[in-house]
């Protein structure tokens, strides 16, 4: 099976992104409904949390994991591949879903971390909107002008908006959030437009109609269900070892640390059907130790390529 964790809802867009794309691989959901969001969470809490879920997938059979969250994909990921993943699950693999969103956004390949000549988008500006965790990571402008160096990355933390999303908010007050942190990003940008705005949290492309029409006419969205569909593809390919002991029949299963029947009845206004979770062992407790002296504040996303 392949594993697919968020703190809540929101990683549904990527799992059903690979359902579409992978029909006959089996693939299991974990959404830590309990804690959610992780936008305003502490590194250490998110680092921890992101660790007990993995691991309760892995537990499960899971060769390989999907991390369907920026903010957990840019505080967490990279420490728990280089320290606890080699130790714990030897011969198994965490993935994240910033690294397809940088190729997408950049149009290079994730092995050339340094500017390619001539560059793509010479004069490009990039619109970023994601948690308040993701931004103050500064993931995205490092890792983009790692590449193309001469984009102008801008962004826009939305603090409150996953959690309304998560909280099915009115669609008045979404579409008010919305164009309030748009408005708010264009102001900063004195007048320039971005030719490109990031969508950089798994909640977001449920009200990407929102964003649409908020965001000036000609700006490209880059929603990341799809730029992780194709990302994931391509990487089986290379990595056929994680097929081996699959089952290859398909298999669809949800799985929540919340409390199940709400979060049953909740699912139907995310994906327009209703999913059925089970509950499982709540993540939480005593907060994840920084191995060898690492501190879960790295947020180096250098071995996060599919």
């Amino acid at each position: 099976m392949i594993g697919v964790f968020d703190s809540g809802f929101g990683g549904l867009t990527i799992h059903e992104a690979l359902i579409r794309r992978l029909p006959e691989l089996s693939f299991v959901y974990l959404g830590d409904h309990r804690n959610a969001p992780y936008g305003d969470r502490s590194p250490d809490e998110i680092l921890d949390f992101t660790r007990r879920n993995v691991d309760m997938l892995l537990s499960r059979g899971c060769r390989l994991v999907i991390i369907a969250c920026n903010t957990a994909s840019a505080v967490a990921l990279h420490n728990l591949q280089c320290y606890w993943l080699p130790k714990a699950w030897p011969g198994r693999n965490i993935l994240g879903i910033i690294v397809p969103t940088i190729e997408a956004a950049t149009q290079v390949p994730w092995a050339i971390n340094y500017p390619v000549y001539p560059q793509m988008y010479a004069n490009h500006s990039v619109a970023v909107f994601a948690t308040q965790r993701t931004v103050d990571s500064r993931t995205y402008p490092v890792e983009i002008n790692k590449r193309c160096p001469n984009v102008d990355v801008v962004q826009q933390a939305c603090p409150a908006l996953a959690g309304a999303i998560e909280a099915g908010a009115d669609p008045g007050h979404l579409r008010e959030l919305v164009q309030g942190y748009v408005a708010r990003l264009l102001s900063g940008m004195g007048g320039r437009e971005p030719e490109t705005a990031i969508l950089g949290c798994t909640h977001y492309p449920l009200v990407k109609a929102l964003f649409r029409e908020a965001l000036p006419m000609g700006v490209r969205l880059l929603c990341q269900p799809s730029a992780v569909a194709n990302s994931l593809e391509h990487y089986l390919r290379r990595h056929p070892e994680y097929l081996e002991k699959m089952p290859r029949t398909p298999g669809r299963r949800y799985l929540t640390t919340g409390d199940p029947g709400a979060v049953t009845a909740r699912s139907l206004g995310f994906l327009g059907q209703s999913i059925t979770f089970r509950g499982v062992g709540r993540s939480g407790g005593s907060v994840l130790s920084p191995v060898k002296g690492v501190s879960s504040l790295q947020t180096s996303t250098g071995h996060q390529s599919p």
